[in-house]
């Protein structure tokens, strides 16, 4: 589903969206930009008070990558990563073991 807004309205709605499947850690975002280039990120931002700590969890980030995929036309790939982030329950540890166990799975 896409829902059309303002950034600011647009924020709320995936802070919102995030926090209700899963968390907003789990979650990607788009700034969509028809005719220029769109920016994807985490919903929950870069959190610089744990850089370097093992602690971020980068689950959002790699999802918001199939995301721009999927806008690149590239959807097939794009569902790859996906189904590598799925059952994320099963994805623990340091943010280089998830990474690791996700690239395993693709």
């Amino acid at each position: 589903d896409v829902i059309v807004t303002d950034n600011l309205f647009g924020d709320i709605l995936t802070d919102l969206g995030g926090a209700v499947s899963g968390g907003i850690g789990l979650a990607p975002t788009a700034n969509l930009n028809p005719t220029g280039m769109s920016m994807f990120e985490p919903v929950h931002g870069s959190a610089p008070d744990i850089v370097g700590t093992g602690k971020a969890n980068p689950i959002a980030a790699i999802l918001s990558g199939a995301m721009m995929l999927d806008h690149l036309g590239e959807s097939e790939a794009a569902d790859r990563i996906r189904a590598a982030c799925a059952e994320t329950e099963t994805l623990t540890g340091t943010t280089s073991e998830i990474g690791d166990a996700i690239v395993a799975r693709l």
